[in-house]
């Protein structure tokens, strides 16, 4: 159940719940009310009955009947003991509040004498006050429920605008910002203010990352292209082709690093053009110069940036190559380019959070900087297109991608 509704639900329950307290308060009141009027003028009836009994010896009164057969027979019992009351009970013309009282006694019989005030009127009256108290209520709820619910829903709305700009950040958009909510000072304007905060601490934090790494990498080049100018001209031999070794792949390292930061920064627009994706990839895969098989299922025509659609490829062979397990196999369906070796497959974090940077993953997967995929998937973001990684039920990693056509 969402907020809104549970706020609406729980207006609603408090709602219908005061209003039923507050119903039956009234209720018993005014039947209290009504009982009490009723329950003394039969009391002041009776009486006066007595008195004019005392004086005259003659029974006179309003409805008075001497063992009036409809005298309820608790209150006959009570009367035929000696003694007077009042209750409510029928009469001939609907409910009546009925006195009675016993008059004789001694050498003769206790007779049994009563008066009858009608409550028919008094009952109407309640029954009224009741449909005009259930109306009331009725509406009352209504009211308080839609009031409930258009508050909710104002809350609901702007935790929805939080909720979906801070979706926008988790994907990468750091300069994503919720903004004003309306009233500075409640939890929600709080919320949205704490979200802002830590999205301008973490693009700050990120951005001197970037420039750091961007930095490192640029700094690094141009003593490494003279050490590797210098390794060059070293006398061949097994230790001249290690250090060569070595500093080749620290001038990788550095050139992957660099591309990590241009695409970090978003500095360059891709360059789309329509092309064929089976040839492309067929010479892509032949200027890798490893040994993979390709398969073109059928070749579609798609729009893309060529340079950034060889960069992932290249990536991704030479992953597949480096972390799994032959035959590296590339597959083109349509639109659709697959990737997959036959190693362990993707660790569950990679599946789970995306390729990190300088994270290989489990140790099966082999060594390496991690750069490959970071790339990979950088290009693609780029491209607009999705990288998704999974793993074969069958055993290996899968790399997919989806181009749009052209």
């Amino acid at each position: 159940m969402t907020l809104r509704r549970q706020i609406a639900a729980t207006v609603a329950l408090v709602s219908f719940l005061v209003a039923l307290t507050l119903g039956l308060l009234v209720h018993q009141a005014s039947v209290h009310q009504h009982t009490g009027q009723a329950r003394k003028s039969a009391q002041n009836a009776l009486d006066s009955l007595l008195t004019g009994y005392d004086r005259t010896g003659e029974l006179v009164g309003w409805n008075t009947v001497p063992d009036d057969p409809a005298l309820p027979a608790e209150l006959r019992r009570l009367a035929e003991r000696g003694r007077q009351g009042t209750m409510l009970g029928p009469g001939p013309d609907g409910t009546a509040m009925w006195g009675a009282a016993g008059i004789g006694g001694g050498t003769e019989p206790v007779q049994v004498v009563s008066v009858r005030v009608d409550y028919a009127d008094d009952e109407r009256a309640i029954a009224e006050l009741d449909r005009t108290i259930l109306v009331s209520a009725a509406l009352a709820v209504v009211v308080t429920v839609l009031a409930g619910v258009l508050a909710a829903d104002r809350i609901s709305r702007r935790l929805r605008i939080a909720a979906r700009t801070a979706r926008t950040i988790a994907r990468g958009d750091l300069a994503a910002r919720i903004g004003s909510l309306g009233r500075p000072r409640d939890e929600v304007a709080e919320l949205a203010a704490a979200v802002d905060s830590m999205s301008a601490v973490l693009s700050s934090r990120l951005a001197s990352e970037q420039r750091f790494t961007a930095d490192v990498a640029h700094e690094l080049r141009t003593p490494l292209t003279g050490l590797l100018t210098a390794a060059e001209l070293l006398p061949p031999g097994r230790p001249t082709e290690l250090v060569q070794g070595r500093v080749r792949v620290l001038c990788s390292l550095t050139e992957d690093l660099l591309e990590v930061s241009r695409l970090d920064a978003r500095a360059e627009r891709p360059e789309l053009t329509v092309v064929p994706l089976g040839p492309v990839v067929t010479r892509m895969v032949a200027a890798a110069g490893s040994p993979t098989d390709l398969l073109i299922v059928a070749g579609a025509v798609v729009t893309t940036d060529v340079r950034r659609l060889d960069r992932i490829v290249s990536n991704l062979v030479a992953n597949a190559h480096r972390h799994g397990r032959a035959p590296v196999e590339v597959r083109v369906d349509g639109a659709r380019l697959t990737v997959r070796d036959h190693g362990a497959g993707y660790p569950e974090d990679i599946l789970s959070e995306g390729p990190r940077r300088f994270r290989t993953g489990a140790r099966e997967r082999g060594h390496g900087h991690g750069l490959g995929l970071t790339i990979a998937q950088g290009h693609a973001e780029a491209l607009g297109i999705t990288l998704h990684l999974r793993n074969d039920p069958a055993g290996g990693a899968v790399a997919e991608l989806r181009l749009p056509t052209g």
